[in-house]
């Protein structure tokens, strides 16, 4: 009943607010802007970097309802589930999570071990997302640690042309074929709000709520209420039901040269985990039950922050600055499951606690200059982070983790028009921390303006990947592993090239056509991998030894004209690595695999009707691992794993009614009833080629979604 009961309130505040005094001001056409590599907001067409943005009106097309969907879309851009925590990771260039860095308005966002990395993408809902900016390739120098692989910059909503904003949405969707509106276990049910006030030309506050109820998919399972008088591991869901509500608050300022903004975001998520085997509880009296011991996670998350745009004289400032926590829990209890109900509850243990204290500035336009101008900043952060000894599984009794680091950075680079068409951007980073030593990172980048109509940019970077927890700390211990952690690891380097070219045409009939060409290579010195240092008895410990390079060519075509567009891309990527186990050595040839992705969009003119097409195809990943063997006493060898290709489509129609303010909209999504693919590679580290399957989707899903904008 819960989200009936939020249902109806939503819809009650957005019915009052439509009684209210009607705005008559229209919405202005603004110049499509970036501000991700920036001085300050730029044109994306004379942006220094290559910058893919993807739109508020392409996401809503699209009807998802996380970051992790939309980018799922992208080339290059593989979303990585984990069905067990319910967390989507971003991989680019091959690499995972911990080397791409996600930034909410250039903000970093908090995780369990830090901030920036490995961020479940989940858990940004979309509903007042701006704009996502993605930039592909190594920027320690405006970003720093962890940026190897490249940023995806989160622009939130932040101020309105209308005197009174209110966006009421509601979403019904199936889990394959499994829904119902109040059995639990069954569908996945979205509720957001989204009010916006413009008190002046100058203040404006904001305000929305997000509720994303997954019921969970159970798939080979049969849910929570099964039970067997043998404990046969069917219980349980494949995908673990989670339940998620996100809220912001936001006050913005802006006059003449100045801009202030605030903001406080607040996430808190429940997964309930059950337990695949039942366990038999005797009653007394011969009689007996049997219950279930199951666990339930909890989040929650806090992030402030204030942006700052203003002139010091002459001179730009951009400020950010930002405290975020957050804090994980679980809770074991016993479930009687023929009764339903409870027998016990433990208190909750917190296994996970993380605070981020931050602050970035810029300073930029000393020069009176249109010829050349430079920038010089400073970067600090303080990330104390908990980890308790429950999540090392340690033998040894080891105690829990309490650290804290600090880092703090100065970068300066320099913008040089050497012509109308041709500019150069040199820049240089110095970072400090009290864990590890300084670390040097730099950059070149130039754009070439070819014709009026086609860009040339070239960019070289660099980006140091500090060690996570988990390589520093970990000691595992189980009856086939012995992994420890290394408290001596150095920072991986990343080195990346990037070569970008674009072009943009409209024709007499106004069709307006986009060509972009792209070519990249990567090379991560000092990375980090598990290795094997005794086969009897088998142990592992993390080590910087091995090389990591990848290539990957790209080109994409769109076409646009009146009520029609089309998108299409395609993209081939090689991997090279070199592993070590004991004496041995993997190969290091290339890997090459291809991914392609289309989109069309079609209006009827008469009914506004939206017809929208979404698809995406990832090729077979192949890489080489060490094989697995029950005989320990063999030596080592490396086998070519391999991860199956699919194929991902989403067809959504939308209908507007009474001058666009109420909104339809219905489809379906994985038509191809993609749910898992053979992964011989088991991901994150080089010791295990068993083959399995990965999940990656429950299939095919049908979602309904009403849409209210007043």
């Amino acid at each position: 009943m819960k989200k009936k009961v939020l249902s109806v309130a939503l819809l009650s505040v957005a019915l009052w607010m439509d009684a209210q005094e009607k705005d008559s001001l229209n919405q202005l056409k603004i110049e499509e802007v970036v501000i991700t590599g920036q001085y300050m907001q730029q044109s994306i067409n004379k942006s220094i970097y290559k910058v893919e943005v993807i739109t508020a009106q392409q996401i809503k097309n699209m009807a998802v309802t996380t970051a992790a969907e939309v980018l799922n879309q992208n080339l290059n851009v593989l979303i990585v589930p984990d069905s067990g925590n319910g967390d989507f990771q971003a991989n680019i260039m091959g690499l995972n999570g911990a080397y791409t860095k996600i930034l909410i308005d250039n903000i970093p966002v908090v995780t369990d071990r830090g901030s920036g990395n490995q961020v479940d993408l989940s858990k940004i809902n979309v509903n007042n997302i701006e704009r996502i900016e993605v930039v592909k390739g190594a920027m320690g120098v405006e970003y720093g640690n962890n940026a190897v692989t490249g940023v995806i910059n989160i622009i939130t909503k932040k101020g309105y042309n209308k005197k009174v904003n209110v966006n009421l949405s509601v979403q019904e969707e199936t889990v394959a074929k499994d829904y119902d509106w109040l059995k639990k276990g069954n569908g996945k049910h979205i509720q957001s709000l989204n009010l916006g006030y413009r008190i002046n030309d100058n203040w404006t506050i904001a305000a929305d709520i997000n509720h994303n109820d997954f019921q969970g998919y159970k798939g080979k399972y049969n849910g929570y209420k099964y039970f067997s008088e043998s404990s046969n591991g069917e219980r349980g869901y494949e995908w673990l039901p989670k339940d998620q509500l996100t809220t912001n608050a936001s006050v913005r300022y802006s006059k003449n040269n100045t801009t202030l903004f605030y903001k406080l975001n607040f996430l808190k998520e429940e997964i309930n985990y059950y337990n695949q085997n039942t366990e038999e509880l005797p009653l007394g009296g011969g009689e007996r039950t049997y219950i279930g011991k199951d666990k339930d996670y909890f989040t929650k998350r806090w992030i402030h922050q204030f942006n700052i745009q203003t002139k010091l004289g002459r001179i730009n400032y951009l400020g950010d600055f930002s405290y975020q926590t957050q804090e994980r829990n679980s809770q074991d209890y016993q479930f009687d499951i023929p009764n339903r109900q409870e027998i016990s509850r433990e208190p909750k243990n917190t296994y996970y606690d993380s605070k981020v204290l931050y602050s970035r500035g810029m300073f930029s336009n000393f020069l009176d200059s249109k010829k050349i101008n430079f920038q010089i900043g400073y970067e600090l952060d303080r990330t104390s982070g908990f980890a308790s000894a429950s999540t090392f599984q340690s033998i040894e009794g080891r105690e829990s983790i309490n650290k804290a680091i600090f880092n703090y950075a100065n970068f300066i680079s320099a913008e040089w028009n050497v012509s109308d068409k041709f500019s150069l951007r040199p820049g240089y980073r110095l970072a400090f921390s009290d864990r590890f030593d300084s670390q040097s990172n730099y950059s070149l980048t130039a754009r070439y303006q070819t014709s009026e109509k086609s860009n040339l940019r070239a960019v070289f970077g660099s980006s140091n990947r500090f060690p996570t927890y988990e390589e520093l700390y970990s000691y595992t211990v189980d009856a086939n592993h012995d992994i420890r952690g290394n408290e001596n690891l150095a920072p991986e380097k990343g080195y990346s090239l990037g070569l970008f070219w674009d072009y943009q045409s409209q024709t007499q009939n106004a069709w307006k056509f986009d060509a972009s060409l792209s070519a990249m290579y990567l090379d991560v010195k000092d990375r980090i991998e598990s290795v094997i240092v005794s086969n009897i008895p088998l142990k592992f410990t993390y080590l910087n030894i091995n090389r990591y390079n990848s290539l990957l060519f790209g080109g994409g075509i769109s076409a646009k004209k009146d009520n029609v567009s089309f998108n299409a891309g395609i993209s081939v990527m090689g991997i090279s690595q070199e592993l070590v186990a004991g004496d041995a050595q993997s190969p290091s040839d290339y890997n090459f695999y291809a991914e392609a992705n289309f989109s069309a969009n079609y209006t009827l003119p008469k009914t506004k009707t939206l017809f929208a097409l979404y698809y995406k195809y990832t090729g077979v990943r192949k890489q080489f691992v060490h094989e697995s063997t029950s005989d320990i006493s063999a030596p080592p060898r490396f086998i070519l794993g391999e991860v199956g290709s699919y194929n991902m489509m989403n067809f959504t129609i939308s209908q507007p009614f009474f001058k666009n303010h109420f909104e339809i909209s219905a489809g379906v999504k994985n038509i191809f009833n993609v749910s898992s693919v053979r992964n011989s590679i088991q991901s994150g580290s080089a010791h295990n080629a068993a083959n399995s399957q990965q999940n990656l989707f429950y299939g095919r899903s049908y979602f309904a979604r009403l849409n209210y904008n007043f």
